[in-house]
């Protein structure tokens, strides 16, 4: 009898999956990896082949899944992937409760529909769609490549199928890059020539309102730049005496957010502009000192462009704004003169990257002393995360060579997505023209061709688009690199996988109004999906 190809059973098995609170970081996140090996090993294949589905640790204690379904001697295999990590719930308000039961949730909102969004009250309408945290993004997407698995073991696909599932998608990508090497050696291992990476995020749209459906060819990139300022201490009662970290900071987000000379357009395709993450000083508690260090982390997106130029355009930002800061600091001392008479303080700010700042202190004190904090910071502070503890080694190093200052620091941290595309290969151009043409023939569905999957996606570490020369500037400017963060760089110039992602329909994700239209996901996707595989697989 079989599991999981039919409407009503993939909603069962979605809701089975939804009910597991597997919020990135929680206990939660490592049971529901053994509750999905323990699902796919009920198949008779794995019951004959028990070595082909494996369950892994990962380096911090989570857990992911692969699963091999080999159709007799063939080394053409497809690769799916997928994440069963989703985002916090607090969003979720008085309905938090139920955040993770997705039949009582959609159940409730449908006696309060006429006090929803007006988009939403038509869904609810229409009773084609499941709400709840995870019915998106992208725990759909993993029952339908669990149900691709059921047919693999059946026969139904001419090669082989390589199922891929992991944690901490939705924050560091954790999962993904630790699987990067155990692709390796399964390649090695069994002989496999991975023809495409197939991932099944829900389809995201690119504006408000957007009701296209998208095949993609690629996935977006992203870096994480901060800045940090370090100023001069004073008294709020002599504030022309230092300079304010938070002013300075402040400046810089004024310049980058939304700035679009930094957005990056690929045949009619845009990448969002940067915008804030974190912004805060790094004053530990109340007093009448001025914040004199202060941190700013924005969100880029990237597609094509070099990192090399993006790293000399927010240098030059950060040069702008030093000038302005310095000139408008000077006006305002000016102004304050016509009651009090002194001497302004010389305002110079510098600007360093990372690097050269590392290059300072190493000068200074020495290689083993820097080592040494270093180590000591990363080892004493790592539950402070990636971000905070990042700024705070540029903080050590800014304190250590405190007479450069004033300065602006720039740096990067973790994560880093790598873009990726397949836009200019051969074989996935042909296979999505193909799903294109077929989708719209045999269920009257529109699918788009859209380069880059723009909601991000573990995609990013199936090959390397950019020659390694090109990742210098991000890798030497990124405190973590080497010292707590790990980038698999040897491992994905040996992979180069040809990508794809094919989704399910869905709305608002990592919103409180969550959803996934079960009618077309579960009914015409499944057959689309499964139509893609065979083609992936000629």
């Amino acid at each position: 009898m079989k599991k999981w190809q039919d409407k009503e059973s993939l909603k069962e098995l979605l809701c089975h999956l939804v009910e597991f609170p597997s919020i990135t970081g929680s206990d939660a996140e490592i049971a529901i990896s053994e509750f999905i090996h323990m699902k796919l090993n009920d198949l008779q294949y794995f019951k004959d082949h028990p070595l082909d589905l494996q369950i892994h640790p990962t380096s911090d204690g989570r857990k992911f899944v692969t699963g091999l379904i080999r159709n007799g001697n063939s080394s053409e295999t497809v690769i799916l992937i997928s994440h069963f990590d989703v985002v916090d719930v607090e969003d979720y308000g008085e309905f938090k409760n139920l955040a993770f039961r997705p039949k009582e949730l959609t159940a409730e909102y449908m006696t309060i529909k006429n006090d929803l969004p007006e988009g939403v009250q038509d869904d609810l309408k229409s009773g084609e769609w499941l709400f709840g945290r995870g019915s998106m993004d992208m725990k759909a997407g993993l029952a339908l490549q669990m149900s691709m698995m059921e047919k693999a073991s059946l026969g139904e696909f001419d090669g082989n199928i390589l199922l891929l599932t992991v944690p901490d998608e939705e924050a560091n990508s954790t999962g993904m890059m630790e699987a990067v090497e155990v692709l390796l050696e399964m390649s090695q291992t069994h002989g496999l020539h991975y023809k495409a990476c197939l991932n099944s995020e829900p389809i995201f749209t690119r504006y408000p309102g957007d009701t296209n459906q998208y095949v993609y060819t690629g996935s977006i990139g992203k870096l994480l730049p901060g800045f940090l300022c370090y100023g001069m201490e004073t008294h709020v009662g002599e504030p022309f005496s230092g300079i304010n970290a938070n002013y300075m900071v402040s400046e810089l987000t004024r310049e980058l957010e939304l700035n679009t000379d930094f957005c990056e357009v690929i045949e009619g395709e845009v990448t969002p502009p940067p915008t804030n993450l974190m912004q805060k000083d790094l004053k530990e508690e109340y007093s009448v000192q001025i914040p004199h260090v202060a941190v700013t982390l924005f969100n880029m997106m990237t597609m094509e462009r070099s990192i090399n130029d993006i790293n000399k355009d927010l240098l030059a930002i950060a040069n702008k704004v030093a000038g302005r800061i310095e000139k408008q600091l000077n006006e305002r001392a000016v102004s304050f003169n016509q009651w009090e008479s002194f001497d302004p303080i010389d305002n110079k700010i510098s600007v360093f990257t990372y690097q050269e700042l590392l290059e300072k202190a190493i000068e200074q004190y020495g290689e083993a002393e820097i080592v040494r904090r270093q180590a000591y910071i990363a080892g004493s502070y790592r539950l402070i995360g990636d971000r905070d503890l990042s700024t705070r080694i540029v903080f050590d190093l800014a304190s250590l060579c405190k007479e450069e200052g004033p300065m602006i620091v720039l740096f990067y941290s973790p994560p880093f997505y790598p873009a990726v595309s397949s836009r200019e290969n051969p074989f996935i151009k042909q296979v999505v023209g193909e799903m294109i043409e077929y989708a719209k023939n045999q269920h009257n569905v529109v699918l788009k061709n859209q380069h880059y999957f723009a909601g991000l996606s573990d995609l990013s570490f199936t090959s390397l688009s950019q020659p390694v020369e090109g990742l210098i500037p991000l890798f030497r400017n990124m405190p973590l690199y080497q010292n707590g963060y790990h980038f698999p760089l040897d491992e994905l110039q040996q992979l180069k996988i040809p990508v794809m992602n094919l989704g399910p329909l869905g709305r608002d994700p990592h919103r409180w109004t969550e959803r996934l239209n079960i009618d077309y996901s579960f009914g015409a996707f499944h057959d689309i999906l499964g139509t893609a595989i065979h083609k992936l697989l000629k």
